[in-house]
């Protein structure tokens, strides 16, 4: 793997983070949204990641890249959860049914904070990677002088 490889892989996971991040924010900028304009309340998004295979340069093409085949992460889908809204009982709110329930978002706020806790991880992860491959490749510089 060369240096232009490890800064590919470690990009592509953090731009696959940062989509993830933004949806955790919307999720929870949302959580009390009772009201969208395709009608009911806000229904949580998820990422769907997926691993793409990375071509390092035309020979490796050309042989077949072989069993270790190197890989990147990309955001293959974005899906919104399917699950029931959470009905909560407020007979004031505008939105209420004939019975004073209220269609909720089906949001989880503590499920949001681990995801971003877990999002923030792989970021600060990824940007390590991408730090370790540059100053292999300054020391590498510096070795020939």
């Amino acid at each position: 793997m060369d240096l232009f490889n490890a800064m590919n892989t470690s990009s592509s996971g953090l731009s696959a983070e940062r989509t993830r991040m933004n949806l955790i924010a919307s999720n929870l900028a949302n959580a009390n949204t009772t009201r969208t304009p395709e009608g009911g309340p806000y229904k949580r998004k998820d990422a769907v990641f997926a691993a793409t295979p990375v071509i390092d340069g035309f020979g490796r093409a050309l042989a077949g890249a072989g069993s270790r085949e190197l890989r990147e992460v990309r955001v293959a889908d974005i899906v919104e959860d399917q699950g029931q809204p959470r009905m909560q009982y407020d007979p004031s709110h505008p939105d209420a049914n004939q019975q004073g329930y209220v269609a909720m978002p089906n949001v989880n706020v503590v499920e949001e904070m681990a995801d971003m806790i877990t999002a923030t991880r792989v970021y600060e992860a990824n940007v390590m990677a991408a730090q370790a491959a540059k100053n292999m490749a300054l020391k590498t510089l510096e070795l020939s002088k």
